[in-house]
């Protein structure tokens, strides 16, 4: 009589070390009483190839991607959905029964889903957002927050060519505000966001003059060390609602530990607790 396999999942980017999501993964296996590992993997890029198509066969069901390799696994998966084409970068790798590799981004969901639970007055139809930084994060962010139905999104980067390239990418609802003016641009937003690491701990602090900022607005950065940021102490002061990055961290998580392990998960202040443990 042949056993179950127990399914293995895990994380890959290099450094790894860092990352909060075994300490996710593993408390969302434990309260659930599902047999089930997840372990962070350095995986350096010359190895990436080799390791995804070994994972499979070691009893591995799916893998999350961070940095650097969130672009690279979309050339190496055999389907790609399309909110990872639109977003140019996967997060979440499936490995199908068949031997394909699925890949999808949650980032997006991760995002929007926060947003919902924890300022569950957010109406994005209400108004432009505006958006700091323009790296990988900021992509995903742009997406979900077109398709979640915002008017218009304002954007500024400190390197201007790079918030150009996702104008570029997305369209006319997109505007390029200059890094030295990115202070005026919250005057008419009504969704703030912070996709900089600027202001995590470790990094250089958020320079933006934050006065301009509307009471009615939602502030929330994707930075989660701090959990408070300057930028969402600052916003809380003058009335506005703010949601802290790290439910981003855990809702982006959902879909994948659902496909990976049979069972959709809860996001509570126990989950909140076991991450930052």
């Amino acid at each position: 009589m042949s056993q179950e396999r127990i399914p293995l999942a895990g994380v890959i980017g290099s450094p790894i070390a860092h990352s909060k999501s075994p300490q996710l993964h593993g408390h969302w296996l434990k309260v659930n009483g599902l047999k089930g590992f997840y372990i962070p993997m350095d995986v350096p890029a010359d190895d990436l190839e080799q390791v995804l198509r070994t994972l499979p066969k070691m009893g591995f069901v799916g893998v999350n991607v961070t940095v650097p390799h969130k672009e690279k696994v979309m050339e190496l998966a055999d389907l790609v959905t399309d909110r990872a084409t639109l977003i140019g970068a996967a997060n979440t790798l499936i490995f199908r029964k068949d031997g394909k590799i699925h890949a999808d981004n949650t980032d997006g969901y991760g995002f929007i889903q926060n947003l919902r639970e924890n300022a569950p007055g957010w109406v994005p139809a209400a108004g432009p957002a505006a958006v700091l930084g323009a790296g990988g994060a900021a992509r995903a962010i742009v997406a979900s927050l077109l398709d979640a139905g915002v008017p218009e999104i304002l954007i500024s980067n400190r390197t201007r060519v790079r918030a150009e390239a996702l104008q570029a990418d997305f369209g006319k609802r997109l505007s390029v505000v200059d890094w030295v003016q990115a202070g005026n641009m919250l005057e008419d937003a009504l969704t703030v966001v912070n996709t900089t690491s600027l202001g995590m701990m470790g990094k250089p602090p958020l320079r933006v003059p934050l006065d301009g900022l509307r009471k009615d607005a939602v502030v929330t950065d994707l930075v989660y060390a701090p959990l408070k940021t300057r930028l969402l102490l600052e916003a809380e002061k003058m009335g506005c609602t703010t949601v802290d990055g790290l439910g981003m961290l855990l809702y982006q998580a959902v879909p994948g530990f659902e496909r990976w392990f049979g069972m959709r998960p809860t996001v509570d202040s126990a989950t909140r607790a076991a991450v930052l443990r």
